[in-house]
């Protein structure tokens, strides 16, 4: 594969990207796991949340590594928004490099890391390693998604194959992946809307995870977030049969068409009987 090819990129380059993007998802955990939580410093960012020696750490992992292995690429980080050269057309890596700073300050092991492959404004491939639960999701839509243990020496182990599963019948239990740290009025009350819900408080991008393997039914943010939260986790739960869009069904959009890079809502739905 030329530099020349990298922005149009099609399904087969885009499985040429898959291993080596997840190396750079495993070193990324490794240099966020080396940080010691008791010891570090934290700082606050203009919109209010944390960001930690961590973060800094896994973002310089993963932008070194982009730069060197796919130049013709453009990345976009949360940590580097300041180089941001909206919009962008073509194929952009999008990256969150610790999504879920606050679960990582509190001492907890729900944080990811993300990599995102957006092409023509949709995630076509999308990474979300989980390096304190030795776990990687990762998917290319079209060509499928799986699980990927990771061994304590870094070397990938066990892959599985995960699908989404069809929305419960009407009154049965059916669960919905809820964030632990950022619940919303909005999502509350699509759920309470809906007979038979039972709760998962989870963080970072794992809800879109247990959407992608089966083990919860939809994943409602219904307030507004960012592109490098959200993109990773669409092309997991899209590779896994399931679909990702607004509240009118309408799909989103990556690469900056706004601003900011705010996505103001979405639903991830497991089945496309969620839909119905």
């Amino acid at each position: 594969m030329t530099n020349d090819s990298l922005p149009h990129l099609d399904l087969d380059g885009a499985t040429a990207l898959l291993e080596p993007l997840t190396q750079l998802a495993v070193q990324a955990g490794a240099a966020i796991l080396a940080v010691n939580r008791n010891a570090m410093s934290v700082e606050g960012k203009s919109d209010g949340s944390p960001v930690t020696q961590a973060d800094l750490a896994a973002d310089r992992v993963i932008c070194e590594g982009l730069t060197r292995l796919f130049p013709g690429i453009p990345t976009l980080s949360e940590e580097r928004l300041h180089l941001a050269a909206p919009p962008y057309a073509g194929a952009l890596f999008l990256i969150d490099p610790l999504d879920g700073t606050k679960e990582f300050v509190a001492g907890r092991q729900e944080f990811t890391v993300n990599i995102a492959l957006i092409v023509d404004g949709a995630p076509l491939l999308g990474i979300v390693g989980a390096p304190a639960l030795g776990l990687i999701w990762r998917g290319i839509v079209g060509r499928g998604a799986e699980r990927v243990e990771v061994r304590p020496d870094l070397s990938i182990g066990k892959s599985t194959s995960i699908k989404t599963r069809p929305m419960p019948a009407a009154g049965q239990p059916w669960i919905a992946a809820v964030s632990r740290s950022h619940g919303d009025l909005r999502s509350e009350a699509f759920i309470a809307s809906r007979p038979g819900a039972l709760r998962q408080a989870f963080g970072s991008a794992l809800k879109f995870c247990r959407v992608a393997e089966g083990q919860a039914d939809i994943y409602p943010r219904l307030s507004p977030t960012c592109e490098w939260d959200v993109a990773a986790g669409h092309a997991v739960v899209v590779a896994a049969g399931g679909h990702v869009a607004d509240s009118h069904g309408q799909p989103l959009h990556f690469g900056g068409r706004r601003e900011d890079f705010t996505v103001p809502e979405f639903i991830a739905w497991g089945g496309k009987a969620a839909q119905d």
